[in-house]
């Protein structure tokens, strides 16, 4: 009976190890208050887009106004984003999520306080909006950082991990809720929640110690810039995968969150079957997550490349005219898919890039991936009246399984892993 028992506690004790390992960066002072700080920040960007929409539309404007507003937040990300790499690099990125939240803060609780009044117009929100992504071009690159500075290397796929966790847990809610106290308390109130959080936010980053011992050497700025340039170019794998990004991220967006609704209400019947669907893949991200927290997978470009290629599985139900139970498993499938493969690839790009230069190649990093988006959202109208509804998104389908396959063929694409080192114990990583 021995014999037989000792497997079973065996597997027991390496299932409580496994879980102490996946909690242990919260034992981190430095990263408790960074994942604090971004789940505030994340409480308060889940609710906020459906407030912006209704408050674009009780001003008078259509859905001309409402994709100004829009565009006012992604363009100065695209213009201002390698900009936000340099100065992450140069500066603490502690100091810089700090500044960039207070800005956020200001900026939507200034339009807040215009809707409260009534003196609100749409150009405020667009300058608003316009404020925010500019903040969010300097952000972005800086919390790309911090991880590799404040958790030991053993554990930073854990700690990302965990932030996929909690963003993830947050949007399965927030866009509900945010229905609900817009239609309670109206958009102003929702808008200052935001901007009540970015508060809070930019005040747990305040606490954050950085090290500031950790020599930053400054050559220029422009000089940084090629700096960033040439370490980005010079990693084949990385940027092999992020014209994958390139063409996946754009198809993608396209197919689920501008033709996928159309598909909804032209063929599912409404907003309610689709919105099973959307629940599926919010549900799929939380899975993916957990499942990142419990499992570090060695292969990592395969396992980016098979998460990827998920992404192509609701289109393709669509395209099919799948029954909706069969959409609602791809969709669960495509965001589990995804939320391992983001987990992986953060973990793997902080270990391979220097802290000194990661902002900056991350920087160049989510351009090459959001650079198209616009192109996507503008062509897609004419392509789907040119071909059909059902063609367009089974040649997404098709395009994301290429793009998902064809790094494969790269040697060193397929060998990308993540090292095995031993965490080390609590007493000496806790700060």
């Amino acid at each position: 009976m021995r014999f037989v028992r000792q497997p079973a506690r065996r597997g027991i004790t390496d299932r409580s190890i496994r879980l102490r390992d996946a909690v242990a960066p919260l034992g981190v002072r430095q990263f408790r208050l960074h994942f604090a700080a971004r789940l505030l920040s994340w409480t308060g960007s889940a609710v906020a887009p459906i407030a912006l929409a209704f408050a674009t539309l009780h001003l008078g404007g259509g859905a001309r106004s409402l994709g100004l507003v829009l565009a006012a937040g992604m363009g100065p990300q695209i213009v201002l984003l390698l900009v936000g790499g340099v100065v992450a690099d140069r500066w603490s990125r502690a100091r810089v999520m700090v500044w960039t939240n207070v800005v956020s803060a200001v900026a939507e609780g200034l339009a807040a306080l215009l809707l409260w009044f009534g003196s609100a117009t749409v150009w405020h929100l667009v300058v608003m909006s316009a404020v925010c992504g500019a903040a969010s071009a300097f952000f972005t690159p800086a919390a790309a950082g911090v991880v590799v500075e404040v958790v030991p290397k053993p554990w930073r796929h854990s700690a990302n991990a965990l932030l996929k966790i909690g963003q993830n847990t947050v949007k399965v809610a927030g866009p509900a809720l945010g229905g609900v106290l817009v239609a309670a308390v109206g958009p102003a109130w929702v808008i200052g929640w935001d901007a009540a959080t970015f508060a809070a936010a930019a005040f747990l980053c305040s606490r954050i110690d950085l090290n500031t011992a950790r020599v930053k050497v400054r050559i220029g700025f422009l000089a940084d810039l090629r700096e960033g340039w040439v370490d980005f170019r010079s990693r084949r794998w990385l940027w092999v995968m992020v014209v994958q990004a390139s063409v996946v991220v754009p198809v993608w967006l396209v197919g689920y969150q501008l033709l996928g609704p159309v598909y909804g209400l032209e063929v599912l019947g409404g907003a309610a079957p689709w919105g099973w669907v959307v629940s599926g893949f919010t549900a799929g991200l939380v899975a993916g997550a957990a499942l990142a927290l419990l499992w570090k997978p060695r292969l990592v470009g395969v396992v980016v490349c098979l998460g990827t290629g998920s992404l192509g599985l609701p289109l393709a139900a669509m395209a099919a005219t799948a029954p909706l139970p069969a959409m609602v498993a791809a969709t669960v499938a495509a965001g589990t898919g995804l939320a391992v493969s983001m987990t992986s690839w953060a973990s793997l790009v902080q270990e391979r890039v220097p802290a000194q230069k990661l902002s900056r190649t991350m920087s160049y990093s989510t351009l090459g991936q959001i650079l198209p988006v616009p192109v996507g959202y503008l062509i897609a109208g004419p392509l789907s009246r040119h071909l059909g509804l059902r063609p367009t998104l089974a040649a997404g389908a098709v395009v994301i399984a290429a793009a998902a396959v064809v790094p494969l063929a790269i040697g060193q694409v397929r060998r990308l892993t993540l090292s095995d080192e031993v965490a080390p114990a609590a007493e000496t990583a806790a700060r």
